[in-house]
């Protein structure tokens, strides 16, 4: 795009970019514009196509997340303190001028930085693309840009491209390569809005051209490293589509690399959703999605972030997210110095002798068959169940509800002779004799052979010989976005019910049909309670509010009043949300229908 600039604005920028690093080199730009136009984009991608293009990413399953730029200098501290809030934030979140936190360029010397090891460390954790920060919010690129001279070829005493290298080794490994790249840029003259803390006017600044050079940059970054798997853009939420000339951004970026795969925060939908920091309870249906998330509580490095996610909770996050037909991205900071910290490095160690053995059950699999397994999670293959093993069976039986298909073979993953293992038939499932002991606490895998496409029918929960219907949290089935099963800890309950659109059911089966009394036990913290709700089954509801208890897990049980199931048959009840005043709904962990003795 032809941009005219007249000689006082170029003078001010030449001086702007001298002073401080910033500003985009004029005469890269104008060879830009001057550049020939690229291809346009396939006009019309059919399935077939775009299954073939998405091929890769569904298979893998797992990457990894770098968050890498001069925000690891102060590492969370700025003039002494201790800065609040994710380590990459450090200068929005300790209102750093730029002309102080510029100079930090200066300081940034990876020395230790090995790409060799950064890229084995990913493949060895079972990991196939790498996706990192080429440009953060901060401005600062990674990489050697001609339209800038704050990166860290031109503005570092490190002066060499950690993208060329990154990209050449993941190559070599056999990893696909991947560019973070950030809409907003807290360094750049023409990105609007200013903060309201900067001193810096406004006048004389020009979004239009802050995405020329966004434009620019996006088209080095995809013709000098070979063959990009992933663009995935953050930070457009100041803007909207036009604003930030979103379809023709999109549209030069498949012009370049017809094959490449697009996330939706360039605020359009484009491949695939990018839930953050948390799982969806039920996946997304009907798009690709991919969750990305953090092993503490910072994405960039912040040296007194010690809240660490431990190896089960990864793993098991691993295979929930599978389980319901995801990706997961998990993320590392590395140092100033180049380095990855070692408890990533321990954890990451700790899930490759994991997928060692279980990748199998990851890589190239779908979504569970199954809307809820109290004992784990599933993930499927064309004739094959993996069943994921959380709370092994102390019993030594391993119930599969509702399973409809001849099983042809049952057996342990981890066992390389694949013994056989005995299943036993039930009227509505199938029991499977596992060994007394798991192999491996965090999760055993069980492949189950079948015949067919797996069929399966919804688990109904059966009244008791007394009466009454027990409706348990882990046998629920959750709807919606953020609400999920917790376990350990003093919870068994439906728990980060933040978005009141979430809710849970239960299918059950009624043989003894009469009035019940209706029971719920649930827990919230104090100052967040308030939350109505109503309970709903056989065309009959009943409403209460949620009250504070002192704590997640401190359950109380309420009575909410009566109703009348008149007839036997199969009944769902729902538990739904009707306001939300603070942050959450409640800890649900049961509702229970005691029968009223005539």
């Amino acid at each position: 795009m032809n941009h005219k600039v007249n000689e006082l604005t170029i003078c001010v920028l030449v001086i702007v970019a001298t002073l401080s690093f910033t500003t985009v080199s004029l005469q890269a730009q104008a060879d830009s514009a001057k550049a020939e136009p690229v291809k346009p984009a396939r006009a019309v991608e059919t399935k077939e196509q775009r299954d073939e293009r998405m091929q890769w990413w569904r298979h893998g399953r797992f990457g990894l997340f770098i968050h890498w730029g001069l925000y690891a200098i102060p590492a969370g501290q700025w003039k002494g303190k201790d800065i609040p809030g994710i380590g990459e934030w450090i200068m929005y979140n300790a209102q750093i001028p730029v002309d102080e936190y510029g100079p930090l360029a200066k300081q940034f010397n990876p020395v230790k930085f090995n790409a060799k090891e950064w890229v084995k460390l990913a493949k060895d954790a079972g990991m196939k693309y790498i996706v990192i920060t080429s440009k953060h919010h901060d401005g600062f690129c990674l990489f050697d840009s001609k339209l800038t001279n704050y990166d860290i070829v031109d503005a570092t005493p490190y002066g060499r491209d950690i993208l060329k290298q990154l990209s050449d080794e993941c190559y070599k490994q056999g990893l696909k390569m991947c560019w973070y790249h950030s809409i907003m840029d807290w360094h750049h003259s023409d990105y609007l809005p200013r903060r309201q803390w900067e001193s810096r006017s406004a006048e004389g600044a020009d979004l239009n051209r802050y995405i020329d050079y966004m434009k620019g940059q996006l088209k080095e970054l995809l013709t000098n490293y070979g063959e990009i798997g992933v663009l995935w853009f953050d930070g457009g939420w100041e803007h909207n589509t036009e604003e930030l000339r979103s379809q023709e951004v999109v549209d030069m970026i498949r012009g370049i690399q017809p094959n490449i795969i697009i996330n939706n925060r360039i605020n359009l939908p484009q491949d695939y959703e990018t839930p953050e920091q948390f799982i969806p309870a039920t996946g997304i249906p009907g798009r690709d999605w991919e969750t990305c998330m953090t092993m503490n509580d910072t994405w960039g490095y912040k040296k007194n972030d010690h809240n660490w996610k431990s190896t089960e909770d990864l793993v098991r996050k691993l295979v929930d997210i599978t389980s319901k037909g995801g990706n997961f991205l998990l993320n590392v900071g590395p140092k100033a110095d180049g380095t990855i910290p070692e408890p990533s490095i321990e954890r990451l160690e700790a899930i490759g002798k994991w997928m060692a053995v279980n990748s199998e059950s990851i890589y190239g699999t779908k979504a569970s068959v199954f809307p809820r397994l109290e004992w784990g999670r599933c993930t499927t293959k064309p004739g094959k169940l993996y069943l994921h093993i959380f709370d092994w069976p102390k019993d030594g039986k391993l119930e599969v509800p509702g399973l409809k298909n001849k099983v042809k073979k049952a057996y342990l993953l981890a066992d390389q002779k694949h013994k056989k293992l005995f299943v036993n038939r039930l009227e509505d499932s199938v029991l499977i004799s596992v060994p007394e002991k798991a192999l491996d606490e965090i999760d055993t895998v069980v492949v189950l052979e079948i015949r067919g496409e797996a069929e399966v029918v919804k688990p109904v929960i059966k009244q008791g010989e007394d009466g009454s219907i027990g409706l348990f949290a882990r046998k629920a089935e959750i709807h919606g976005t953020t609400a999920v099963y917790e376990s350990g800890g003093g919870k068994e309950n439906i728990g980060f019910w933040t978005n009141p659109s979430d809710y849970a059911s239960w299918d059950f089966k009624v043989t003894k049909p009469g009035r019940f009394n209706v029971e719920i036990a649930y827990a919230c913290e104090n100052g967040t309670g308030g939350s109505e709700y109503k309970i709903m089954v056989a065309e009959q509801q009943l409403a209460g509010k949620v009250k504070e208890t002192g704590s997640w897990t401190a359950f109380v049980t309420e009575k909410l009043g009566t109703l009348n199931i008149s007839e036997a048959g199969r009944y769902q009840l729902s538990v739904r949300a009707l306001s939300m005043p603070y942050g959450a709904v409640m800890n649900l962990k049961s509702v229970r229908l005691v029968l009223v003795k005539q």
